[in-house]
């Protein structure tokens, strides 16, 4: 079993029959840039759009036709990234398979449409209005058609089901499936989805703001980050670590200790001292919510690394964006990590307070 199957099934629900939101994400194999092109218009990030392929087309048609098969699941929303798609699919009420049945039944048919576009002689990878099929398939196809099943199907009948089949799969991995635990999350998830052109628009234009960088060294540990690594070149550095006896004090009516504390850490950073810190605790991000707020540059210190393709969330990436941040983690990526350990708390608290002390004393 793979990382990505033993997340997915990891829920509570069983076979997950019962009404509910529900994000899936589709790739490509090897995140091929099959379904379509970004576009930035006038180089600017916030009019960003991808412009779809056939192949982009005929996905999301094969995406929009769920509830016609599935009568009790309704298409949300959705965004199609060049070389991945999301979606969110609402679930009214129980069903006799369950929603990983329903998503198998659309991957299935997504690997259809993906054979087609495999075949070396189609050109489905360059946005058009109408897909270029080999002349010997086009007299197949129906006066007009632009369906992409059809392509797929009179592919098959030429080529016999076992060189059809042996075709290089554009969808490999079953889509991965994310339950929403609350309603709330709905809104959440469909401004992530929607920003996804925007982001990646940024990425490009920005490239050095979000590559993971490897091996960091700061006082003899090796980081890798994300972000703007001039921020370790800057005057002066502070940690942030809210101690326990502050927040003790406070739970017994005596906040105001807690409340200098964290004023305190916003006044360092309008004089310019860079705040280091894994903003952990609820005071702690705070903190680090003033930070964002009033645009002062910091440093975040994470208890999980980067995985490929990475880019931080929401306000973190303006941040990253505008050259404000810096993630920086002592340890490698690990998928199947879900919630920080106390034993990670205290490593990354005491790390904050060692790169400050390496930081304030080089000398720069």
């Amino acid at each position: 079993m793979t990382e990505h199957e033993h997340w997915q099934w990891q829920e509570p629900g069983g076979a997950w029959k019962g009404a509910g939101l529900y994000h899936i994400t589709l790739t490509a194999t090897d995140r091929q840039p099959l379904l379509g092109r970004l576009d930035i218009p006038d180089g600017n990030p916030a009019r960003a759009k991808v412009v779809r392929t056939a192949l982009g087309d005929a996905l999301v048609d094969c995406l929009m036709s769920i509830p016609s098969h599935h009568t009790e699941v309704q298409v949300l929303h959705f965004c199609l990234m060049p070389d991945h798609l999301h979606a969110v699919l609402y679930v009214r009420h129980t069903m006799p398979k369950g929603i990983r049945a329903v998503v198998r039944g659309f991957w299935q048919a997504a690997k259809k449409l993906g054979r087609a576009c495999s075949q070396p002689q189609t050109s489905l990878s360059q946005p058009q209005t109408s897909f270029i099929v080999p002349n010997d398939i086009r007299e197949k196809l129906k006066e007009g058609s632009r369906r992409l099943e059809d392509m797929a199907s009179a592919l098959c009948g030429l080529m016999g089901e076992e060189s059809y089949y042996r075709l290089e799969p554009v969808f490999r991995e079953m889509p991965f499936i994310r339950p929403m635990a609350r309603y709330s999350q709905l809104q959440n998830t469909i401004r992530y989805i929607d920003m996804n052109p925007q982001r990646l628009a940024t990425k490009r234009m920005k490239p050095g703001y979000f590559r993971v960088q490897k091996d960091i060294e700061i006082g003899g540990r090796s980081y890798d980050g994300v972000g703007n690594v001039a921020l370790l070149m800057e005057d002066a550095y502070d940690a942030v670590h809210v101690r326990h006896t502050l927040v003790e004090k406070a739970l017994h009516g005596n906040n105001q200790e807690l409340r200098d504390y964290k004023n305190a850490c916003v006044l360092k950073a309008r004089q310019s001292v860079v705040m280091v810190s894994p903003f952990i605790s609820p005071d702690e991000k705070q903190v680090m919510q003033v930070l964002l707020k009033e645009q002062h540059p910091f440093i975040l210190l994470t208890d999980n690394g980067f995985r490929d393709y990475y880019k931080p969330a929401d306000v973190l990436f303006d941040a990253c964006a505008a050259g404000r941040l810096l993630i920086l983690s002592p340890w490698p990526y690990d998928g199947g990590k879900r919630h920080i350990s106390r034993a990670d708390c205290v490593a990354l608290n005491e790390m904050a307070e060692e790169i400050c002390n390496n930081l304030n004393g080089s000398g720069k």
